[in-house]
C-alpha cells in the first residue's frame, strides 16, 4: 500500500492550505495526523468508509475532511489556520494494520 500526499507549505495565520493524498488501493479508513517539533504525533481528522469523522477538537470548525471512495483520496481543506496547526502532515489509512504516506510540512507563520 502506497499513500502519495500533495499540498502543504507556507502560509500567514489565517489563511487555508488544502492537503490531498492518494492511496493505491482502497482503504477503509483515511485521514490525517501531524507532528509538531518536540511534540508526539496526533489526529487531525479521519474519515471511515461510511463517513464517520473524527475531529481533533481544537481544529473542529475550521478543518473539514472529504474522501473520495472511488479515487482512493482522501482531502483535507484547512481553513482559519493557527501557528499551533504547524507541522508535518502524515497521510494516513488503516484496513487491518496503519499505513503512513511521507509527510508533507505546514508552516504558518504570523
Amino acid at each position: 500500500v502506497q499513500l502519495q500526499a500533495s499540498g502543504g507549505g507556507l502560509v500567514q495565520a489565517g489563511g487555508s492550505l488544502r492537503l490531498s493524498c492518494t492511496a493505491s488501493v482502497r482503504l477503509n479508513h483515511m485521514g490525517w495526523y501531524r507532528q509538531a517539533p518536540g511534540k508526539q504525533r496526533e489526529l487531525v481528522a479521519t474519515m471511515t468508509f461510511d463517513g464517520t469523522t473524527n475531529y481533533l477538537d481544537s481544529v473542529k470548525g475550521r478543518f473539514t475532511i472529504s474522501r473520495d471512495i472511488a479515487e482512493n483520496t482522501v482531502a483535507l481543506q484547512m481553513n482559519r489556520l493557527e501557528l499551533d496547526d504547524s507541522g508535518v502532515y502524515y497521510c494516513y489509512a488503516k484496513w487491518l494494520r496503519a499505513y503512513w504516506g511521507q509527510g508533507t510540512l505546514v508552516t504558518v507563520s504570523s
